[in-house]
């Protein structure tokens, strides 16, 4: 309602609604072409400001940048994970992914003998329902591993002992991508049409790894992690590029993101009193 009065010259949507706002009152998106391709620009009722690399910032580097010594980080046994099983994780909410992204995952598991899928009880009524719906499909509901929500430094050291991060594509991993890439975990990623739906692809992107962690298709996404889950020695060339990149690459580059932030608010602006 306060943006519907139109306090302010220029309004400005950024990071709490992943999505177009619909409203004539909101001039302006915050977004990046990875997210918001201009092919899609029909589907946003705001003027698009693109950032140069990801519009979703961080400050992983001051809050946590213990997490990049390997000596700070837990054990599986820490937290009852199997020292002997790949692990495939999503830490996501449970509402994020779907019965096809569920029978993916199980497809996946069929496929590779000894694999657990490692999920967040969050919430917790829907953990038997999940195991349920494994055994439904032919995976022992043992395989699913949920563990309790923890706080945000426990979480982001933890997400280091998953092998491989699996995205739910309708709803992707947004702040919890960004934890996952700084715990030096690799993920899979299908983009989507919707903007929260292409957020990760963003992430990697912007961590330098759009190649090898965004693919297009539900079976690509199968057989990706399928791939990467069989072949050791790719995933571990893998984990550790993108370890060694975490301190260099553009999403965790806070400093220049909040100088490309700046710049851009000031050219709206200048459109504005031009206009």
């Amino acid at each position: 309602e306060i943006f519907a009065l139109r306090p302010a010259p220029l309004q400005v949507s950024y990071m709490g609604f992943p999505a177009t706002t619909g409203a004539p009152f909101i001039d302006y998106l915050v977004t990046d072409r990875t997210v918001s391709p201009p092919h899609l620009n029909h589907c946003y009722s705001e003027k698009l400001l693109y950032m140069p690399h990801c519009y979703f910032v961080n400050d992983y580097k001051r809050c946590h940048q213990d997490v990049l010594d390997p000596k700070n980080l837990p054990s599986r046994s820490d937290f009852g994970l199997p020292e002997d099983k790949f692990i495939f994780s999503c830490s996501n909410q449970l509402y994020k992914f779907d019965p096809e992204t569920f029978s993916t995952w199980c497809n996946i598991l069929h496929r590779v003998p000894g694999s657990v899928l490692w999920l967040l009880r969050f919430p917790a009524v829907g953990e038997p329902l999940v195991k349920q719906e494994a055994a439904k499909r032919g995976i022992s509901p043992g395989r699913i591993i949920f563990t309790d929500v923890a706080g945000k430094d426990v979480h982001i050291k933890r997400s280091s002992l998953a092998d491989l991060f699996l995205d739910t594509p309708l709803c992707n991993a947004h702040t919890t991508g960004c934890d996952t890439l700084w715990a030096g975990c690799p993920m899979v990623t299908l983009p989507l049409a919707r903007m929260a739906s292409r957020v990760c692809a963003s992430l990697c992107t912007a961590a330098g790894f759009g190649p090898e962690m965004i693919v297009h298709s539900q079976e690509e996404y199968e057989d990706r992690a399928v791939t990467l889950a069989t072949n050791p020695q790719l995933l571990c060339a893998l984990r550790t590029r993108l370890r060694a990149a975490r301190i260099d690459c553009s999403l965790f580059d806070t400093q220049t993101w909040v100088k490309d932030f700046d710049l851009s608010f000031l050219k709206m602006w200048d459109i504005h009193v031009k206009e």
